[in-house]
């Protein structure tokens, strides 16, 4: 019933908004001028086709043809169209994404469910509610954009990889890699927790065991009269065979960062792994065909990106991981900014002295450096005065030569934030693996698009155990604030450009 009625809820902004979309932009617009005309390519059955302006592989078109094909029979049972091509236009391509943005919703509660069975049925639904409103998300789900499936894509991969169904995972994996290739960062990443996962059950395994032979052993030396000292070398070697295999406990009063505690884990899923080797790589071995196939094609291709190679070239761009940990914060603004959360962050800091002072410090040197030498400025962010970042980087980072520096403390603010709430319920392995997968991805982007930075917002925020309803009333006020706000702009505030025909629009 949760699932039907959160479907409802969704389609009820959905439906309305798609057909007011369709109504005043008739005409592709931007990344649509490229992206529907191939898909009609696709439905006259031309597959050998290709616009070698579009850098992302063809499984938004693949999932197209089996949208419009469900379609077709009814539209021409009623004579709404003649012919399969009249089925493939703009609006009803356009209407895929709706289909997928209803799909995704409920992949997000499945996973939310699973994650925090005990939250309650309400409080699932609200949580997967206000996801589905994430601005970057909700946007895009009106236009014919990658955006929603390859989100979509990658969330039911992480499904099926919670559920340990690894083969359903890598295969869904491998379609979201065919939607956008950066994917293959996810599909590894979900591979690599769910190590870190066995590992960690492994070692409470282990611990239990531990647990219940020493029970046993003091059980039998009270009815047989075995000495003690026997009993406590039995004792102590036990303890030093299970904490070979234990993961440190993650404590919620103190998720400070320590780097032994780091290293800890590490060795202990290292130990696990090669306790399990032939386990793990049978049933991991899936992930392992889609990176091989993955690379195979990066071979062949020559590069990651399919056209405008020259536009999309890969750089250095560090700073990027800056900004995405500042809009991410800002997406949880009622959950970041909050007195609780600062208190008891301050506290985690001051116990974690003096360690916590040289990580500060190391971490305001990478943050000047990193906006210093790898702030790109790419030419379409300096041009394209229909990006709502373009703005942001003219009117604010680049008001005064200073004002990139002085944002490097709220940067850093932003990091350690994620990474408190992070460190609550999650190890620290499996927050470093985030970091590194979220920075596989955007590092390498020259152009500042926010809405690359919707699957990263997604793995943070699903993990974040953060259960209080008004907090999630208020994001969730917030997320409809800002949709209004970009819809009006995108549907209602149009210009024109002096050196080009056609009407202009403002987008994320």
């Amino acid at each position: 019933m949760g699932k039907l009625a959160l479907a409802a809820i969704v389609s009820s902004w959905v439906v309305p908004i798609t057909i007011m979309v369709n109504r005043i932009v008739t005409e592709p617009y931007m990344d649509e001028i490229f992206h529907i005309p191939q898909a009609q390519q696709y439905c006259k059955g031309n597959f050998g086709s290709w616009d070698p302006m579009i850098t992302t592989p063809p499984g938004l078109y693949y999932l197209s043809l089996a949208h419009v094909a469900s379609l077709f029979p009814g539209l021409y049972c009623v004579e709404a169209a003649s012919s399969f091509l009249d089925v493939c236009s703009a609006s009803i391509l356009r209407s895929i994404n709706g289909v997928l943005a209803i799909t995704c919703s409920i992949i997000l509660y499945d996973i939310i469910i699973h994650l925090r069975p005990t939250l309650g049925d309400r409080k699932t639904m609200l949580h997967a509610v206000v996801l589905s409103l994430y601005p970057l998300h909700w946007f895009f789900t009106f236009l014919y954009y990658t955006d929603v499936a390859s989100v979509t894509a990658v969330l039911a991969m992480y499904l099926a990889s919670l559920k340990k169904n690894y083969w359903l995972s890598a295969l869904v994996g491998a379609f979201a890699v065919i939607v956008r290739q950066t994917n293959i960062i996810w599909v590894l990443f979900c591979a690599c927790i769910g190590i870190i996962d066995i590992s960690l059950m492994r070692g409470k395994g282990n611990a239990k065991t531990a647990k219940s032979d020493v029970s046993v052993e003091h059980d039998f030396t009270s009815v047989t009269g075995t000495s003690t000292k026997d009993l406590k070398r039995r004792k102590s070697v036990k303890t030093v065979n299970t904490s070979e295999y234990s993961l440190p406990r993650i404590s919620a009063s103190s998720p400070s960062f320590s780097s032994a505690d780091l290293f800890d884990e590490i060795r202990a899923v290292l130990l696990t792994i090669w306790q399990m080797k032939l386990e793990l790589l049978i049933s991991f071995s899936p992930y392992l065909m889609v990176l091989i196939a993955f690379l195979l094609f990066v071979y062949w291709n020559g590069s990651i990106v399919l056209g405008a190679k020259e536009a999309h070239a890969v750089s250095p761009h560090f700073a990027q991981i800056l900004y995405f940990g500042l809009v991410s914060v800002l997406a949880q603004a009622p959950m970041h900014f909050t007195f609780t959360h600062a208190v008891d962050m301050f506290q985690s800091f001051w116990r974690s002295r003096p360690l916590s002072y040289i990580q500060m410090f190391l971490a305001l040197i990478a943050g000047i450096l990193s906006v210093h030498f790898f702030s790109v400025a790419h030419p379409y962010l300096l041009a394209d005065n229909r990006h709502y970042p373009f703005y942001l980087w003219r009117k604010v980072i680049m008001a005064h030569w200073s004002i990139r520096y002085l944002f490097v403390p709220v940067y850093m603010y932003s990091w350690l934030s994620i990474i408190h709430m992070l460190g609550k319920v999650r190890s620290r392995l499996w927050i470093l693996t985030y970091f590194l997968a979220t920075a596989a991805v955007l590092v390498p982007a020259p152009l500042i698009e926010f809405r690359y930075y919707t699957i990263p917002f997604y793995f943070l925020v699903l993990q974040c155990n953060i259960r209080d309803g008004p907090h999630w009333l208020l994001t969730g006020m917030l997320y409809v604030g800002v949709n209004i706000f970009t819809m009006l702009m995108f549907l209602f505030r149009p210009f024109h450009w002096d050196h080009e025909t056609g009407i202009q629009r403002f987008i994320w």
